[in-house]
């Protein structure tokens, strides 16, 4: 599943997740989604959701792509797919409405999502 936010300025959209996730300041802190170690991923940090999946993103021309990873020794159920999907989706809506224009997801894998 590939989650895409379309944006004029999609680099700025990324590093205002970022910033929301790490900030110490609870107001308009985003405490639902961690980065890994490495930062290079995220993953949700609901109880039973935690390191389900991770999502790796990536910057192009007017969109920002999250691509949805397996955790290792691990597939991808279809519910943590819905999840995951619609938890990304409503955390930008919340937070970040005014710095995209429209999401668009993909309802089964592309090329770049590794679920297997």
């Amino acid at each position: 599943m590939a989650v895409d936010f379309l944006s004029p300025k999609p680099q700025e959209l990324l590093n205002n997740f970022n910033k929301a996730i790490e900030q110490d300041d609870p107001k308009g802190k985003i405490t639902t989604w961690v980065r890994s170690e490495d930062k290079v991923y995220y993953t949700h940090k609901a109880e039973g959701w935690n390191s389900k999946a991770w999502f790796k993103p990536s910057v192009k021309n007017g969109i920002l792509t999250f691509n949805i990873i397996k955790p290792q020794n691990a597939n991808i159920t279809t519910v943590a797919y819905a999840y995951y999907h619609g938890h990304l989706t409503e955390t930008f809506l919340s937070h970040f409405d005014n710095l995209f224009t429209k999401s668009i997801s993909s309802s089964m894998p592309t090329p770049e999502d590794k679920v297997k």
